[in-house]
């Protein structure tokens, strides 16, 4: 991936590497230049499409991933935390990415 590019053009290469490789189809909610915050989503998720409601947030990998991609983009440490998944009932699974303070 190329990371010697504008946010917008990283994104869309992001989202074609992910469905090229059936990781999920990747969505930006909201980007806060300022603070970094960046909410997204991730449908046909993987990991977790199609399981039962369990209760609770199973997406730990994709947590990973999009922590590390972003981190590697930005050159600041992220963390990413589930905070909707297909196994909480909802149909996408919602990550908040933050800068680690």
């Amino acid at each position: 991936m190329n990371l010697d590019q504008s946010l917008d053009a990283f994104v869309s290469e992001l989202q074609q590497v992910m469905q090229t490789y059936k990781i999920g189809v990747l969505r930006i909610e909201s980007v806060d230049e300022t603070s970094g915050k960046i909410v997204l989503t991730v449908s046909e998720d993987a990991d977790c499409s199609g399981l039962p409601v369990l209760g609770e947030t199973v997406c730990n990998y994709d947590e990973g991933f999009i922590a590390g991609i972003l981190s590697k983009y930005t050159g600041k440490d992220y963390e990413a935390i589930e905070v909707d998944c297909w196994a909480t009932g909802n149909r996408v699974c919602r990550f908040h990415a933050n800068v680690c303070e």
